[in-house]
């Protein structure tokens, strides 16, 4: 039995992590934490994900929570990520990470520290979404520079970063497909005077409601469009990617992971 820990296990990720890993064979939730002040704090995680009451409570230090876990589970912010990262290096444990808008100097403390611990960090943990990064792999390197890349990302109002992480990532994919650079060709958003180059890649977002996560990959050739659309219906798709990551994780070597390598897609 994996045991995890969950970080951010009163806010709305958090509590969907617990309530999937209810139903989920070989796992089981033995910790969870918030930040300071956080109303949950205290609280049953099992009441809290609408699962009955459990007997394990959130706290807040989490040196408390990880001293009977195998893995930890992060869904928070950069800055709190980086934090249990630390915590994770000390107390040797693995971790899931799918926290999104790392500047690229977080990125590199993660990628130090799985040198010393087990890893998985992915931008989206979504078993589709990562088909998804295979494909736009594929379908770019046979299209090629005749067609016009766009990206169109759309999540609920109160998401932080933008663009998404995911879009992120299916930049950064579809430009080395290409032997471009994303930090060169990457057009984000559009507004007065703005022709169309040949090699910039596009990418536009929105933020609206309740919208759980959609992204869209339109290559618009002369006379023909192709759109490769994936929509997140629930935040169920992120927990339970999580946590077959976070099962899969623990026989592995020390390192840095990602979904592509939890799914065999590599």
């Amino acid at each position: 039995m994996i045991k995890i820990v969950v970080i951010g296990a009163g806010g709305r990720m958090g509590k969907t992590i617990v309530a999937c890993a209810e139903d989920t064979d070989g796992v089981s939730i033995t910790g969870g934490t918030e930040y300071s002040g956080h109303s949950a704090i205290g609280s049953d995680l099992g009441v809290l994900a609408g699962i009955g009451k459990k007997n394990i409570f959130i706290v807040e230090n989490i040196k408390d929570a990880l001293r009977d876990c195998d893995v930890i589970i992060d869904f928070t912010t950069p800055e709190s990520s980086i934090k249990t990262l630390k915590a994770a290096v000390s107390y040797e444990k693995s971790i899931v990470i799918g926290t999104t808008g790392f500047s690229s100097e977080q990125k590199k403390i993660i990628s130090q520290a799985a040198e010393k611990i087990r890893c998985v960090f992915a931008p989206n943990m979504s078993i589709g979404i990562n088909v998804l990064f295979k494909i736009v792999e594929d379908v770019s390197k046979v299209l090629g520079d005749a067609y016009d890349i766009e990206i169109v990302e759309a999540h609920h109002k109160f998401k932080k970063d933008a663009p998404s992480g995911t879009a992120v990532r299916l930049s950064e994919i579809i430009a080395d497909s290409l032997d471009r650079d994303i930090n060169q060709v990457g057009v984000y958003g559009r507004q007065g005077i703005a022709e169309r180059t040949s090699k910039e890649i596009g990418v536009h977002t929105v933020r609206a409601g309740d919208i759980v996560g959609e992204h869209k990959v339109l290559y618009g050739g002369m006379g023909e469009t192709i759109e490769l659309f994936h929509r997140a219906q629930s935040r169920e798709t992120f927990a339970r990617g999580s946590l077959r990551a976070a099962k899969w994780v623990v026989n592995q070597p020390l390192g840095l992971y990602d979904m592509q390598d939890v799914l065999g897609l590599r």
